[in-house]
């Protein structure tokens, strides 16, 4: 390296040079190939995760104000005394790999929405606002449940795309730019130093012998 972090103009240098400009050319292709994959599949994913999305907003349109009319009437202990004993939901989950990115996916769950009986409520015991803020609540976590994957899933493909885009970025806009400039230095340097070289050996083959 010479002065001021640039590499000394010599042939070793400029054949490193270039092997490291045919390295970052594949690398940037790599990168590139990469990032059209991961839009690919962000756009096959879109689609159902906006569905998906509108199903839960609308659910929790129908829920909330459900819970609200359940209140009124039942009260907050009267709701509490309703949910017990509290249901024990346990979700199979495994760790996957997509586009070698590292997710944690739901694999196996346990059913959310109930009948009346298998809420243990007996008929008439609750007013009809807390059976339909159940239902719907029961409802909306089913939702959240079916979506869970498709959204993590779309979180870190998200993550991995700017990661990408990133890194083509930096190799295409300050990396190729700063070897090429490098390269063309040391090329000229390099000219420069063999026309000097040849016009001082036609200065020499043009002396007479002897002196």
């Amino acid at each position: 390296m010479s002065a001021g972090g640039r590499p000394a103009p010599t042939r070793q240098n400029l054949l490193a040079l270039e092997r490291r400009l045919r390295h970052v050319g594949k690398g940037t292709a790599l990168l590139r190939r990469k990032r059209e994959a991961l839009v690919a599949e962000l756009f096959r994913l879109a689609r159902p995760a906006v569905s998906a999305r509108a199903s839960i907003a609308a659910c929790s349109e129908k829920a909330y104000p459900s819970l609200l009319a359940a209140l009124s009437l039942e009260g907050a202990e009267g709701l509490t005394s309703v949910g017990r004993p509290g249901r024990d939901l346990r979700v199979e989950m495994r760790s996957a790999q997509v586009w070698g990115i590292a997710v944690a996916e739901i694999m196996d769950r346990p059913p959310i929405r109930r009948t009346p009986h298998a809420r243990g409520v007996p008929p008439g015991a609750v007013s009809g606002a807390t059976t339909e803020a159940t239902a719907a609540f029961e409802e909306l976590t089913e939702l959240l449940l079916n979506a869970a994957n498709r959204e993590t899933l779309l979180g870190h493909l998200g993550e991995a795309l700017a990661r990408t885009s990133r890194q083509v970025n930096t190799l295409e806009r300050r990396l190729q730019p700063a070897l090429n400039a490098h390269l063309v230095t040391i090329r000229r340097t390099l000219e420069e130093r063999e026309r000097e070289d040849h016009v001082r050996l036609e200065r020499r083959m043009r002396q007479p012998l002897g002196r």
